[in-house]
């Protein structure tokens, strides 16, 4: 993307957004408040959550799951059958239409599902049935720090449909190892807590949570690499083990911390089936009621969550002055960072292209470097109203992991400088800048967008 033709809408204002990180968010251009509870994506903040949400697709993809998309909107009749019309009503958001029939804005689609697959799904034969969407999500929740407590939110919800309990742990089992290994190629460290189903019903629910310094739940986790034991405040043994101690999983060191509820996998068992009345046929010309899972990733919360604590790896307070929009944090960490990672980066652009004026020599060769790193997710600064401080400031702003820079060092000794948001810098052939950068930042983690020229509304998908 050419800087000159981007629309990146950061702002030098830091807005009061209550926390550091939500105003950075804002700041960089992520996402613009409209309402407690509510916000909107701009096209920065929208490359990250595509980033996000097809790391998310692909996971389930290779799950064997497919894809659905289930109507937001529903009537309470199905809801009033599940028995969860009440349970769901201080955070369902409801209505009624112009007949006077009560509708909701469903929270969850467990029901969704139910209707979407029975008489359809007929038989043991059919089974099993795995099935997802990504979508919006509505509740109304006690709006909070920013993308963590929302009132809408994207979410990715998975449930899967069963003839035996076995054949449901298989599922649960590799849709959680599948979770873990998204979080690991996203760059997000989580522990997996031991949870109650509450008002999803069922017998048995696992939460992955992230530790950051601002979240939702108090945490304990074990700090061992490749141990997911953690507990929070709402465990009965939450006291226990925040007194201190060895992990009862590994013996390695358990450390307290705030949280965030990035993912949650439950057993359902039969309690949707029994209470819609769904039923498949077995080989004995029986019918039984199937058994079920469901699985759910917040998207837009891991999309924060991922920011926050890879500002807090990298030395971020985390307790600055909103009102600076993180600059008052430390070791001078003042814009965005995202984690790099060996699958790729969710950062909104992989790679930027700095000249040091965009003319002359320059202008041949930074061209020749966008097009050698990959339009579709390199940002080249190409626009002659910015200075080169303003150009370091919006990359360090929005958090670009590699900055390759075009100044005196190119014209006085013919290599690239190339600096990465860990601090470190290397000098490089300009013909090796690509590949010094892919191996640095690789770029599984990137969006397709338009060539350049191609016009909006020519029929081709942006």
């Amino acid at each position: 993307m050419r800087r000159s033709e981007a629309f990146l809408a950061t702002s030098k204002e830091a807005p009061d957004a209550g926390t550091d990180v939500v105003a950075l968010m804002r700041r960089a251009g992520l996402i613009r408040e409209f309402g407690s509870g509510l916000h909107g994506f701009l096209p920065t903040g929208e490359r990250v959550r595509r980033k996000v949400t097809e790391r998310v697709e692909t996971a389930m993809d290779d799950c064997g799951a497919q894809q659905v998309s289930l109507p937001a909107l529903q009537y309470s009749d199905v809801w009033e059958t599940s028995g969860r019309w009440a349970n769901f009503e201080d955070e369902m958001f409801t209505l009624e239409n112009r007949d006077g029939q009560a509708m909701c804005l469903a929270p969850s689609h467990e029901e969704g599902v139910v209707h979407l697959l029975d008489g359809l799904v007929r038989s043991h034969g059919d089974l099993p049935c795995l099935v997802y969407q990504v979508t919006e999500k509505y509740r109304d929740d006690h709006a909070r720090n920013g993308l963590l407590r929302c009132k809408a939110f994207t979410m990715k919800d998975a449930y899967s449909v069963h003839a035996d309990a076995a054949s449901l742990d298989r599922t649960y089992d590799r849709i959680r190892a599948a979770y873990l290994d998204t979080f690991d190629d996203l760059g997000l460290d989580v522990a997996v807590v031991a949870a109650d189903n509450e008002v999803m019903g069922g017998h048995a629910s696992e939460e992955f949570v992230a530790p950051v310094a601002d979240g939702s739940d108090d945490l304990v986790y074990c700090t061992s690499e490749g141990c997911r034991f953690g507990r929070t405040d709402e465990s009965a043994e939450f006291d226990e083990f925040a007194r201190g101690g060895d992990c009862p999983d590994c013996g390695g060191h358990l450390a307290a911390s705030e949280g965030v509820e990035v993912g949650h996998v439950f057993k359902l068992g039969t309690r949707y089936a029994e209470a819609l009345e769904f039923t498949v046929d077995r080989p004995d010309g029986n019918r039984i009621r199937p058994t079920m899972g469901s699985y759910g990733i917040g998207v837009t919360r891991t999309l924060q969550t991922l920011l926050q604590q890879a500002r807090e790896r990298a030395g971020a307070t985390g307790d600055g002055d909103s009102e600076s929009g993180g600059d008052s944090d430390g070791d001078g960490v003042t814009g965005c960072r995202w984690p790099v990672t060996d699958w790729g980066t969710v950062a909104p652009y992989r790679a930027a292209i700095v000249p040091l004026d965009y003319e002359n020599e320059y202008r041949a060769i930074a061209d020749d470097l966008y097009a050698a790193c990959g339009r579709e997710d390199t940002l080249l600064f190409d626009d002659p109203d910015q200075s080169i401080g303003e150009r370091f400031a919006e990359c360090d702003l929005l958090g670009v992991p590699a900055v390759v820079v075009l100044g005196n060092h190119y014209s006085e000794t013919g290599e690239v400088e190339v600096e990465y948001a860990d601090g470190t810098t290397e000098f490089v052939d300009a013909t090796a800048v690509a590949e010094a950068v892919t191996a640095a930042v690789p770029g599984e983690g990137t969006v397709a967008v338009p060539e350049e020229g191609t016009e909006f509304g020519g029929g081709t998908d942006c």
